[in-house]
């Protein structure tokens, strides 16, 4: 049956070629006789060119009756503004209803606070209010203008002054917020085309600042020097454009996201041997590190002038707000015209650069501030040890305690929830309030979830070993049902 199935096909596929060459499916235009298969190719390229000049169809139009465009506005959902929100971000974090000293007030109670970075205890502190106090009786409070038009006032310029004498630089810039001076100062300086190399873990206002850069972003692996020198090598290696391009090393000198201190003489010899800048974030360290307070570059003996460009938030030692930025005179000048921040945003009000320049001046006059705080982290490191479930990651000298769970959930969202849960248990049972990690959709830094304890040269003995022993009853009790211990 399939044998004769397949002759019959086969009949038929040969009939076709004879019929077209076939005398009578021939035909004669202007007396020359052309072949069948021509006459059926012509006919079906014009029928394709029809078909293509052709209109599409279109229904005829009919306007809507006022019942459809009723129903239809009914029926429209417009997309959201905003991503929906998720049972995480519904988190509300505590209201103080005091200063941000070692001790605030919550729901009309007493706490410890180690949720704030206020790390010599300057909050409060008598001689800063005062100095604020006849700032405000003199200037206002806010300047109204831009530094570049009208907004630069004397104080501005004694801020910027003493900055730069106390960190030994020729130059400083002063910005209104801490967190816009890494975003204005990186773009200033970076732009497309250029090459950043650039830890993991830096914190999300550097993050934004080497995206408005446009620049090309190679991360390393977070405080891996090894994994850095390989990331210089494969740069300059592989790039045959590379010694004509500006290079960038762009590192924090105490982690906001893990309290690690950056090794910061590995990293001078690495930018001298690769010849790239450095740009130093110490947000965290100034005030803190070093033994008169002047950061990481006294804390390792490196000279200051190595650095190419560091920048700082004034939130956290010097108990103040805005930032700045300090090097040289042709950097600091270049942000004057370049920098976003600096150009577009009103100045610094003038109390708050008076408190700046009190804050330093308190550092100076006592340097017991220093041996205090470094006392007070040894203090709670002893405190912690053996806490079940969790192990400390920060440097021994930081200020910035961190703590990560031994055995992670391999969910960065599930162990900030636990994390968090921890923090609740110690603020509700202990009347201590830590900071848990929590980072926006915007954040891509991929450390470990933790806990901080900004520790303070304010707090007491007795402030930490609560901290410590209420932090060991609430990991213990909550972690020990989730089989992390």
């Amino acid at each position: 049956m399939a044998s004769m199935l397949m002759d019959v096909m086969k009949n038929s596929f040969d009939w076709i070629p004879g019929a077209l060459n076939a005398d009578f499916a021939g035909a004669v235009v202007f007396g020359t006789p052309i072949g069948g298969h021509y006459v059926v190719e012509f006919v079906l390229l014009v029928a394709v060119v029809v078909l293509l000049l052709q209109k599409s169809y279109k229904p005829p139009k009919k306007p809507l009756t006022e019942r459809e465009v009723d129903e239809l506005c009914e029926d429209w959902v417009p997309d959201s503004l905003i991503p929906p929100i998720t049972e995480e971000m519904k988190c509300e974090p505590p209201i103080l209803e005091s200063d941000a000293g070692p001790h605030v007030v919550i729901k009309g109670r007493d706490v410890v606070n180690f949720a704030s970075s206020n790390y010599l205890g300057l909050v409060g502190n008598k001689k800063l209010i005062e100095s604020c106090t006849d700032s405000l009786d003199k200037y206002g409070v806010g300047s109204c203008g831009p530094r570049g038009f009208y907004g630069t006032i004397d104080v501005h310029l004694d801020c910027e002054a003493k900055i730069a004498k106390f960190l030994g630089t020729p130059d400083s810039i002063l910005y209104s917020y801490g967190i816009s001076t890494m975003f204005s100062a990186i773009p200033a300086f970076c732009k497309k085309g250029d090459i950043i190399v650039v830890d993991e873990g830096v914190h999300w206002g550097i993050q934004n600042g080497l995206h408005l850069s446009r620049s090309t972003v190679v991360y390393f692996k977070h405080n891996d020097m090894q994994s850095l020198e390989n990331t210089l090598e494969k740069v300059t290696r592989q790039n045959k454009r590379a010694s004509k391009m500006r290079r960038y090393i762009v590192v924090e000198a105490l982690y906001q996201n893990s309290g690690q201190l950056v090794p910061l003489d590995v990293i001078i010899r690495l930018k001298e041997k690769y010849r790239f800048r450095v740009l130093l974030d110490e947000s965290n360290s100034v005030g803190v590190l070093g033994e008169s307070g002047r950061g990481l570059t006294e804390h390792f003996g490196v000279p200051v002038e190595k650095i190419d460009i560091i920048t700082a938030a004034m939130g956290n030692a010097l108990a103040t707000c805005g930032g700045f930025c300090t090097g040289s005179v042709r950097v600091v000048d270049h942000q004057r015209l370049s920098s976003s921040g600096y150009v577009f945003s009103a100045s610094l009000p003038p109390y708050l650069a008076t408190a700046a320049i009190t804050a330093i001046d308190l550092l100076e006059e006592n340097p017991d501030l220093l041996s205090k705080l470094r006392n007070n982290v040894a203090v709670l490191w002893r405190g912690l040890a053996e806490i079940p479930g969790l192990t400390i990651a920060s440097d021994p000298l930081s200020p910035l305690v961190y703590l990560k769970l031994k055995n992670s959930t391999g969910s960065f969202n599930a162990d900030s929830q636990l994390l968090q849960s921890i923090a609740h248990h110690v603020l509700e049972e202990g009347s201590v309030l830590v900071a848990a990690s929590k980072r926006s959709i915007l954040d891509k830094c991929q450390l470990p979830a933790g806990i901080r304890l900004f520790v303070s040269a304010g707090h007491t003995e007795a402030d930490l070993l609560k901290a410590a022993a209420s932090l060991k009853t609430a990991s213990e009790l909550l972690l020990s049902k989730q089989g992390h211990t």
